[in-house]
């Protein structure tokens, strides 16, 4: 919410500074995002008189000014405007002056052969716009000397504040002045609305159908006004919308803005001419459309509140106008609307549309229901001052919604909620001062809460009412007491896990990502949902329809349009929920990961190759170990879901039924759907399957101890059903000498000349580690005679001749 000091000066009665104001504003809850204090900007920038302007000596587009700035001497100035001329008043900036446009810090310099003294200026210099055809032209009656920004009325410093969705009535400047006085800056002075009387009968009939009636709009106000003539604001309007960035567009539009950004109540102007009987206010028919004021077509359906006449939708109520009943500067009746409308309906419609306005901006929070009257007969007095006519009598459609329930505050509770001390005559006079009626004479006392403060709904509220005028940053601060001596952990193990996870991902090169938790619902369905639930019913696009299964898709839509940047080698990896029902229970903790391109840029040496599932079956394992998971107990196997490549994916198992990973390559038709070109290999760690590291005994671990002894190192070559898994293999190996064998790994894999068909020969390294003696012949004969018959047992494998 943006707004000027000197419009809050004209409902508030203060000498406050912009400065004084933005502190109070963030004091009382109303918290202040940025002050331009534009006056303070440009005020080095003075009035100035031209004095001669000649040609100068040594350029043809050039003049020789002087420049009586009112402080002495006349300067010397070159300029290149076309307009620079003798006896012209201008802006005039001194040596050392700062330039709003590009922070330039003017400097004595010689152009030419000719020193300058200074520099007129244009309005893009200023900042004020992209005129620099020539310098700005001040009134022949300005003052030598005088700050410009003065003359011409551009020192007003705008104020851009945060509104909370609860405080609408902040929403205009008048409830922001109502706020200030509450907290003791100033007096509130917002000017009466005068009612003014009609001079003849409304000839434009409104009507509400039962349909909108009772809750959507309980209330429609409106008046014609005859005999208008509409064009260009004045120059004071013009400024005030501009200073908070509204365009100006015509007095009769612009009374309307002003309107809503002065006292929080939106209001509409139609052309009468372009009325084909009277106004009806109903729900919309499906297919219906209108062409909106934004420039954009709306579809209008069942559960959108319509504004039309005889000819059919003129507009959507409480968020746009139509083009088909717009006034125009040939406008010569008017009709002006002020009524009420439904908050939620007004969000959902403006949600499913799209259309964001001011209009539906309040409306949605909730426009206060009794101005509806008060904003008409205040549109009605400037559309008279600013563009003439006669206005109608009022017409009036519904009723007027009831007062709100009383609330009852007990004066002590003010202290129990918020440790400030606060007298009751005190909070007796802020709540007064915002408008609350009090009733003292009782304990609880009784509390009406005005029409525009629909979000006071207890006690709570109204104490909350006192403490912020009193000021939030007086609001004691008690540290909370220590129930030990030694704190205790913030995080839970499961949490610091996830932070371990995070940063082993990042040592390893993967780079995070934060992704939405929807996707398509096509690659929702490629990755097994079915839950109904789980589709979103509003969502935020088309393409953000599901609540993700599971998270390679999001990883996959990022290594997409990193590609399609020229990124193609990348490594990302996402820590987040995924969902698969809508209990507690089916929402699980996922690390996933997915590289795509290579693993290495191009060199002469050569040396890189395509990732592939092997590179994702590290980071798992490396991530496992680095979470303290069973490392040594779990196996690897092919029972991959339907999403991944069956013969290029794996799951890493705890046990047989516990899944805690899977890894490899996407399904082709997967990837394919993904839009996904190119090697890639992913990988998911499913955290809460993922026991969590048994407490450490207290009892202190041994010393290393290494054996004195060589260690043997001996190949075996098994022939083996291809069906077979070298991890079924490994195990067998490992477990046929625990004690003696320290490493076992495949170090070739051969198919072809020599090996049956449906067989393949694995070869494997295996490190025998003796700790009492030396190995001999026998030995080393022993071990290799169980291994050979763990894995014949295990695997039906037999040694390669």
């Amino acid at each position: 919410m943006k707004f000027t000091v000197n419009w809050l000066k004209e409902h508030l009665e203060t000498t406050a500074s912009a400065a004084e104001i933005a502190e109070k504003l963030t004091a009382i809850g109303l918290e202040v995002e940025e002050v331009d204090d534009r006056g303070a900007t440009l005020r080095p920038f003075t009035v100035a008189h031209v004095l001669t302007a000649v040609q100068h000596p040594n350029a043809d587009k050039l003049r020789l000014c002087t420049v009586d700035a009112g402080d002495g001497a006349p300067y010397q100035v070159v300029c290149g405007a076309p307009n620079a001329r003798a006896g012209l008043k201008v802006v005039f900036a001194r040596m050392g002056t700062t330039i709003p446009v590009n922070g330039m810090v003017l400097k004595p310099t010689a152009i030419r052969g000719v020193d300058s003294q200074g520099m007129m200026c244009s309005m893009r210099e200023m900042g004020l716009g992209e005129d620099h055809d020539g310098i700005i032209e001040l009134p022949a009656d300005a003052p030598i000397g005088k700050p410009f920004a003065e003359v011409l009325g551009l020192d007003d410093a705008v104020i851009d504040i945060a509104v909370t969705p609860n405080r609408q009535d902040c929403l205009g400047v008048a409830g922001i002045a109502r706020d200030l006085a509450a907290a003791g800056l100033g007096t509130l002075k917002t000017p009466a609305i005068e009612k003014i009387a009609g001079q003849f009968p409304c000839p434009v009939a409104v009507r509400l159908d039962e349909s909108v009636a009772d809750k959507p709009c309980p209330i429609f106000t409106g008046r014609l006004i005859r005999g208008v003539k509409n064009g260009p604001s004045p120059d004071w309007l013009k400024r005030r919308l501009e200073a908070i960035g509204l365009r100006p567009i015509s007095a009769l539009v612009d009374v309307t803005n002003l309107i809503t950004m002065d006292r929080a109540r939106p209001l509409h102007v139609f052309d009468a001419a372009k009325l084909s009987g009277g106004i009806r206010v109903r729900l919309g028919f499906e297919g219906e459309m209108v062409e909106g004021l934004d420039g954009k077509t709306h579809k209008i359906d069942a559960a959108t509140i319509v504004i039309s006449d005889d000819s059919g939708a003129l507009g959507l109520g409480g968020i746009v106008g139509g083009v088909p009943s717009s006034v125009s500067e040939e406008t010569v009746d008017v009709f002006v609307e002020s009524a009420h409308f439904d908050p939620d309906r007004i969000a959902a419609t403006g949600r499913r549309t799209g259309v964001v306005s001011d209009a539906r901006y309040r409306f949605e929070r909730g426009v206060d229901p009794k101005s509806a009257l008060d904003g008409l007969e205040l549109a009605t007095k400037l559309i008279l001052e600013l563009c003439g006519g006669t206005p109608s009598e009022v017409v009036v459609a519904g009723a007027f919604p009831g007062d709100f329930p009383v609330r009852h505050l007990r004066p002590g509770r003010v202290k129990q909620l918020t440790g400030l001390e606060v007298s009751e005559a005190e909070m007796q006079r802020i709540l007064t001062a915002l408008g609350f009626g009090v009733d003292a004479g009782t304990m609880p006392w009784t509390v009406s809460v005005p029409s525009w403060r629909r979000d006071i709904e207890g006690e709570t509220d109204l104490v909350e009412e006192v403490a912020r005028i009193v000021g939030l940053d007086k609001l004691p601060v008690e540290p909370l007491p220590r129930t030990n001596v030694v704190p205790v952990p913030a995080l839970s193990p499961a949490q610091r896990r996830v932070r371990a996870a995070r940063r082993l991902l990042a040592a390893r090169g993967l780079t995070e990502t934060i992704n939405y938790s929807f996707i398509p619902e096509a690659h929702a369905k490629a990755f097994g949902w079915s839950d109904a639930a789980l589709k979103v019913a509003n969502p935020i696009s088309p393409e953000l329809a599901v609540m993700r299964p599971h998270l390679v898709p999001s990883l996959a839509a990022a290594g997409v349009r990193n590609a399609a940047r020229g990124n193609e080698d990348v490594a990302l990896f996402e820590l987040a929920g995924t969902y698969h029902g809508i209990g507690p229970a089916d929402q699980r903790t996922v690390a996933a990961g997915l590289r795509t391109g290579y693993t290495a840029p191009r060199q002469w040496q050569g040396g890189r190759r395509p990732v592939d599932a092997f590179d994702a079956k590290a980071d798992v394992f490396a991530l496992l170990a680095e979470l303290g998971a069973p490392v040594g107990n779990l196996t690897v196997t092919t029972e991959v879901p339907a999403w991944a490549h069956p013969g290029q994916a794996g799951a890493v198992k705890l046990g047989p039924k516990t899944t805690v990973a899977v890894f490899g390559a996407l399904h082709p038709k997967i990837a394919k759907l993904l839009d996904l070109e190119g090697p890639a290999a992913f990988f998911e760690v499913y955290l809460d399957a993922v026991p969590l590291p048994k407490p450490r005994a207290t009892k202190e671990k041994g010393a290393l101890v290494l054996s004195d002894f060589q260690a043997v190192s001996r190949d075996f070559a098994f022939l083996v059903d291809e069906t077979v898994a070298a991890e079924a293999v490994i195990r067998a190996v490992k477990g046929a000498d625990k004690a003696l064998i320290t490493e076992v790994s495949v170090f070739d894999l051969y198919r072809g000349t020599g090996v049956p068909e449906g067989k393949l020969s694995l070869a494997l390294a295996v490190k025998l580690e003796p700790r009492d003696k030396t190995l001999s012949d026998q030995d080393i004969d022993a071990v290799s005679a169980k291994i050979i018959a763990a894995v014949a047992k295990a695997t039906g494998a037999t040694l390669r001749a």
